[in-house]
C-alpha cells in the first residue's frame, strides 16, 4: 500500500477515535454546569431545600477534585482504555440513578458520588490517549482543540441545554440525556486501541492517594465556603495546604527509599509545565467565574429565566467553538506561548468591553460583543495550554501529569465560582449592580496573573522530561 494511502487510513482512524474522547469531555463539562438551572425544580420535586441541591453539586466537585490524580495514576496499572470505559459505565449508572431518584440521598449517591467517580476515571484517559495517539504537533493541537471546544461548549451551553430539557420535559430527562450520550460514547470507544500496555505490577500509593484526596477536599471545601464564612475558608485552606505539604514530603520520602509514589516529583521540575498549569487554572477560573457572574446578573437583576440566560451565552459559546476548532491552523502559524498570551489579552479585553457596553443600557444585545471576545480568547488558549503541559513529559509520566492537570483545572473552576460569589455577597459596593461590575473587575485582575505566566513561557517547547528527571534527550522542537 502506498505511504499516502497508509497516512490517509491512519488519519481517518484517529478522527474516529477523537469523537468519543471529545464527547466524553463534553458530557462531563455539561454535568458540571447544567444543574445550576435545575436547582428550584429539583428541590420542589424532591421536597428538599435549595441548599440541599447545592450540597449535591458541591460534593460532585469535591469527589472530582479528590480522585482526579489517583484516577490518572490508575491508568498506568489497568490501562487507559479500560479506565475510560469503566468510568463511562460508572457515570452512566450514576446518571440513571439520579434520573430515578425519589429523594436527595439517592440524587447525591448517583450524581455526586457515582458521576464524580466516573468523571475522575474517564477524564485523565481522554488527555493521555490524545497525547499518545496524536504524535505530531499540529495534529495534536487539532485534537486538543476539538476536545477543548467540546469541553467549553459543555460548560457554556450546559445551562441552555439543561434549561431547555427541564422546561420541555423535566429535570430528570436531563440526566437521561447524559446516560444516552454516555451509551453512544461506549459504542464509539470500541475503535480505541491503547497504545501502551498496562503494567499490573506497578504499585499504587494508597497512602499518597488518601493524603492528596484529603488535602484537595479541604482546599476545595474552603474555596466553596468563601461566600459564607471567610474565616472558615482560611482555616480549611490552611489545613488543606498542610496536608498537601505532608503529601509532597511523603512523595520525596518514597522516592528516596526506591518506592513509586502517587506523583513523581519530576512533574514539578519542569518550569514550562508549571507555568502551563498556572495558565490552565486561570483559564477555567475565568470561564466559570464569568459565566457565574453574568448568569447571576441576568437572572437576579434583569429577571431573565434559564432559557433566556442560556440564549445570551450563545455568543460566548460560538466564540469558544470557532477559536477551538481553528486550533490546528493557529498551531501551524504561531507558537504556543503566543496563542496563550493572545488569549488572555482578548479575554481581559472582552471583560472591559462587556463592562463598557452593558453599563447603563437595558439592551440585551450589549452582552454579545464582550461575551464573544471572552469566548474567542478562551478558545484560542485552552488548547495550547493543555498541549504545553501534556507535551512536557514522556509517555511514562502521562498518567500522572494528566491527573494533576485535570485537578488543577477543576480547582480553577471552583475558584472562579468562589471568588465571584464572595465579591457578590460581600456588600462592598453601594448597589447590587456595582457588585457584579466589581466581580468582573476582580476576574480581569486574576486574568492578569495568567497573562504574566504566559509571558514567562518559553518561545519554543523543550523535548519531554524523562521519567527519572534527567535532562531531555535532544530532539527536534
Amino acid at each position: 500500500m502506498a505511504p499516502r494511502d497508509q497516512a490517509g487510513q491512519r488519519s481517518a482512524t484517529l478522527r474516529r477515535v477523537l469523537i468519543p474522547l471529545a464527547l466524553a469531555q463534553f458530557i462531563c463539562s455539561f454535568a458540571g454546569s447544567n444543574m445550576n438551572v435545575m436547582i428550584n425544580d429539583i428541590s420542589e420535586d424532591l421536597d428538599t431545600s435549595v441548599q440541599g441541591v447545592q450540597v449535591a453539586i458541591t460534593i460532585f466537585l469535591l469527589v472530582m477534585a479528590a480522585l482526579m490524580i489517583p484516577g490518572g495514576k490508575l491508568t498506568d496499572k489497568y490501562g487507559r482504555k479500560r479506565c475510560f470505559t469503566v468510568g463511562l459505565v460508572v457515570y452512566g449508572v450514576g446518571a440513571l440513578m439520579s434520573a430515578a431518584a425519589p429523594g436527595l440521598g439517592l440524587l447525591i449517591l448517583g450524581n455526586s458520588i457515582l458521576e464524580g467517580v466516573g468523571t475522575a476515571l474517564l477524564i485523565p484517559p481522554v488527555y493521555i490517549l490524545t497525547t499518545l495517539l496524536f504524535t505530531e504537533v499540529t495534529s495534536r493541537a487539532r485534537a486538543f482543540g476539538a476536545i477543548s471546544a467540546m469541553g467549553g461548549i459543555g460548560a457554556a451551553a450546559g445551562p441552555l441545554i439543561g434549561g431547555l430539557i427541564t422546561s420541555a420535559i423535566s429535570w430528570r430527562a436531563a440526566f437521561v440525556f447524559q446516560a444516552l450520550v454516555v451509551a453512544v460514547i461506549v459504542v464509539l470507544a470500541r475503535n480505541i486501541t491503547d497504545p501502551l500496555p498496562p503494567d499490573r505490577s506497578r504499585p499504587f500509593d494508597i497512602g499518597g492517594a488518601l493524603l492528596s484526596a484529603v488535602g484537595l477536599i479541604l482546599v476545595v471545601t474552603g474555596i466553596l465556603a468563601a461566600d459564607n464564612n471567610i474565616w472558615l475558608t482560611i482555616i480549611l485552606i490552611l489545613a488543606g495546604a498542610l496536608v498537601l505539604v505532608w503529601f509532597f514530603w511523603s512523595v520525596r520520602a518514597k522516592e528516596r527509599s526506591g518506592t513509586e509514589p502517587l506523583l513523581s516529583s519530576a512533574l514539578f521540575h519542569n518550569r514550562t509545565s508549571n507555568l502551563g498549569l498556572i495558565t490552565q487554572n486561570t483559564q477555567w477560573l475565568l470561564l466559570t467565574g464569568v459565566s457565574f457572574v453574568v448568569a447571576a446578573y441576568l437572572q437576579v437583576v434583569r429577571g431573565y429565566d434559564a432559557i433566556e440566560t442560556g440564549v445570551i451565552f450563545t455568543a460566548e459559546t460560538a466564540g469558544l467553538l470557532a477559536a477551538s476548532l481553528a486550533a490546528e491552523r493557529f498551531a501551524k502559524r504561531r507558537a504556543q506561548r503566543t496563542l496563550i498570551l493572545a488569549g488572555f489579552l482578548v479575554v481581559i479585553g472582552g471583560i472591559a468591553v462587556l463592562l463598557a457596553l452593558v453599563s447603563g443600557t437595558p439592551n440585551v444585545w450589549a452582552f454579545a460583543p464582550g461575551l464573544l471576545l471572552i469566548g474567542l480568547g478562551l478558545g484560542v488558549m485552552l488548547t495550547p495550554s493543555v498541549n504545553v503541559v501534556q507535551s512536557s513529559f514522556a509517555e511514562q509520566l502521562q498518567g500522572e501529569i494528566s491527573g494533576l492537570s485535570r485537578s488543577v483545572s477543576n480547582l480553577g473552576s471552583s475558584l472562579g465560582a468562589a471568588i465571584a460569589g464572595t465579591v457578590l455577597v460581600a456588600g462592598i459596593t453601594s448597589t447590587p449592580e456595582r457588585s457584579y461590575a466589581l466581580a468582573m473587575i476582580v476576574l480581569a485582575a486574576v486574568g492578569c496573573v495568567g497573562l504574566a505566566a504566559s509571558v514567562l513561557l518559553p518561545r519554543r517547547l523543550s523535548p519531554p522530561l524523562q521519567p527519572n528527571g534527567d535532562p531531555p534527550r535532544p530532539t527536534a522542537t
